[in-house]
């Protein structure tokens, strides 16, 4: 099964994974910001994932060059794939990871993986630490001097659970299995 692939032409649009899921809010907007989001955790290993997100953002910066920055892309220009060893070293779930923050004020759809068939996913299915496949579009943005590329977030699939990650809230399973004896 391949995971990564582009999803348009001017290849902005990309499928990734198998990633890990991080701080998901796919269900409600974050009421700050009335936006969906997610972090992505990509493998440093998922070489062909981080070369396509490369791509992306590069053709995303030109886009912008054209419609924004008179031709030219900016040095300082803020991107949006960072290193989770060098920028977030005292986080575990982070060591050995790229990651970067997607987020759209339209719900995703999320969906699941279930024994091959697509089943509309709850809450209650995807927490931090669970792995799937996320649909990412890559865009230009110039606010107020801010000049980068941004990332939308697509459709989501939730593929296989994973442990949870710190902070995380213990399943019901897990609190009351005792008491099921």
């Amino acid at each position: 099964m391949k995971l990564n692939k582009v999803m348009n032409t001017d290849n902005t649009a990309l499928r990734i994974g198998e990633v890990r899921f991080s701080y998901p809010r796919l269900f409600e907007p974050n009421p700050e910001t009335e936006k969906y989001s997610l972090c992505v955790l990509i493998p440093k290993d998922n070489k062909e994932a981080i070369s396509m997100i490369q791509d992306a953002v590069a053709a995303a910066a030109m886009n912008g060059a054209a419609k924004y920055w008179s031709g030219k892309v900016p040095a300082n220009l803020h991107k949006p794939l960072h290193d989770g060893d060098e920028e977030r070293p005292d986080d575990p779930a982070y060591a050995g990871m790229y990651y970067l923050n997607a987020s759209n004020k339209y719900a995703p759809k999320v969906v699941l993986n279930d024994g091959g068939m697509l089943m509309e996913a709850t809450e209650y299915d995807v927490y931090p630490g669970c792995y799937g496949a996320v649909v990412l579009n890559f865009f230009p943005y110039n606010n107020n001097g801010n000049r980068g590329v941004g990332v939308s977030l697509g459709n989501v699939i939730k593929l296989r659970d994973g442990e949870r990650l710190a902070g995380s809230v213990e399943s019901a399973e897990a609190s009351f299995s005792d008491l099921c004896d």
